[in-house]
């Protein structure tokens, strides 16, 4: 079993990929974790939002297989706690054993299609943060529900 980040566009900001590194390189101590990042769209300003959905949408699809447990980053989603997200995150590792593919979307949000294709969806917050400082802070919190299922000291209540 494997977590995979699939993200819309490229970490352009260093102090987010220094954020995001710090993370990933901690996280590869519990668990396969790896970042695919889609390239941006080019031209697109001749495009509607919902074109560029879409075509992000088909990037995306391309990128999952039929197995894996996609899950979507998203305003919409279902907010956790920690400890929350940990016990989500252990009973997916225990019981259904997919690979799990997390996905931050573009800054139009997700097609229906790949809404349609989600097997569920998290909001990491009400507010609205930088599809760039997502990522670190969701990595972040990735490492922090393994912390917090091995019992070890990160994690403070």
């Amino acid at each position: 079993m494997k977590i995979t980040l699939l993200t819309v566009g490229k970490t352009d900001r260093d102090w987010v990929k220094q954020g995001l590194d710090i993370y990933v390189s901690r996280l590869k101590h519990y668990i396969p974790f790896t970042i695919t990042e889609i390239p941006e769209l080019k031209n697109v300003s001749a495009l509607s939002k919902e074109q560029i959905k879409a075509k992000e949408g088909e990037l995306i699809l391309k990128n999952v297989r039929p197995i894996d447990d996609l899950i979507l980053l998203d305003e919409r989603g279902k907010q956790y706690t920690s400890v929350e997200l940990a016990k989500v995150l252990q009973d997916k590792i225990s019981y259904i054993g997919k690979d799990i593919v997390f996905v931050i979307g573009g800054a139009y949000g997700f097609s229906e299609e790949v809404y349609k294709r989600s097997d569920s969806k998290i909001s990491l917050s009400k507010m609205t943060f930088s599809h760039q400082m997502v990522r670190a802070i969701f990595a972040e919190q990735i490492y922090r529900a393994f912390t917090i299922i091995r019992g070890e000291p990160y994690h403070h209540e």
